[in-house]
């Protein structure tokens, strides 16, 4: 067993071992289950009980607040076949795996419907699929999370994808590799350096103090890649100018360029970390004057469907 399998399967699942682990008894089970990568947990301030890490994946109470929904963003509406998101002409997003390292209390597909929509059993239609429309010149792998996946599966799935001659990028969204930085083989980097498509490394970071030693040091293995982030704009986490300037500077230096802001995605049980447009244009105007311009991402809302917004 590869070493990062071992980390992911040290993890803190449940209110119980959660509140026996942090010394607390702020968990509480709710309709998202508690998943922590040991990796991930200790990181966190124990003594300190608004730990930007902590409140990212202790649930939140329910309030109730209109906009949200168990399925903000409607992907199945864009599924033409199983596995497959289709929103945008000239790509398309796979679900490869239906595991994530992490459970982050604010994940807009908390309720999605992973058992029918799985991009490796169904690869059979997805293929016919890719294959009858010449515009995808890009694919990107999602899920859960894409390095979930064993190298293997994942080298298999790139080798497919390479079948197609039109398709040219290949893009990942990954949060494993941040709350488990021992998921950055050798092997891995390797399978990246030789495809010969252009790939797209999207990490998904939220805060400055999610930046290990052990992520900054492993990431470096990774060559001939795009490295982007992707953030969530979370009350309580990171909506305050020093944590997003912070957290940009930091990711510049281990090679990765901020990408996007999103607002939350307005799912169900999520309410607590919604961050108002207003507040969150004031804080994207103090980025845009105190950061060079390749150091602020994109401040957008995903309006489902077909499309996403750029508030700024």
């Amino acid at each position: 067993m590869s070493q990062w399998s071992q980390q992911a399967r040290k993890v803190l699942k449940g209110a119980k071992i959660s509140n026996d682990f942090f010394n607390t008894q702020a968990f509480q089970e709710r309709n998202f289950p508690i998943k922590i990568p040991l990796e991930y947990a200790q990181l966190i301030d124990q003594d300190n009980p608004n730990d930007p890490l902590l409140k990212q994946v202790m649930p939140q109470a329910k309030i109730e607040q209109s906009g949200f929904t168990q399925e903000p963003l409607q992907d199945e509406d864009n599924s033409p076949v199983a596995g497959l998101i289709h929103k945008y002409r000239n790509r398309v997003l796979l679900i490869t795996s239906q595991v994530c390292a992490i459970h982050c209390q604010y994940c807009f597909r908390q309720n999605f419907n992973y058992t029918q929509h799985d991009a490796i059993s169904n690869w059979a239609e997805i293929e016919r699929y890719i294959s009858q429309d010449t515009n995808i010149n890009e694919v990107i792998l999602s899920g859960g999370d894409p390095l979930s996946l064993s190298d293997e599966k994942l080298e298999k799935l790139i080798k497919n994808i390479e079948n197609f001659d039109y398709v040219t990028t290949l893009r990942i969204h990954t949060r494993s590799l941040v709350v488990i930085p021992s998921r950055i083989t050798d092997y891995l980097a390797k399978i990246l350096a030789k495809t010969r498509l252009k790939v797209v490394l999207v990490t998904h970071i939220n805060h400055a103090n999610e930046i290990s030693e052990a992520f900054s040091k492993n990431i470096a293995k990774i060559e001939n890649v795009t490295f982007l982030n992707q953030s969530v704009l979370l009350s309580g986490v990171n909506d305050d100018i020093g944590s997003l300037k912070q957290l940009s500077l930091k990711l510049f230096k281990v090679g990765i360029l901020p990408y996007y802001l999103h607002m939350l995605d307005q799912v169900s049980g999520a309410e607590n970390y919604l961050v108002s447009a207003e507040k969150a244009t004031q804080l994207h105007l103090q980025l845009q004057a105190q950061l060079s311009g390749y150091l602020v991402p994109r401040l957008v809302r995903d309006e489902g469907k077909s499309s996403k917004t750029w508030l700024l």
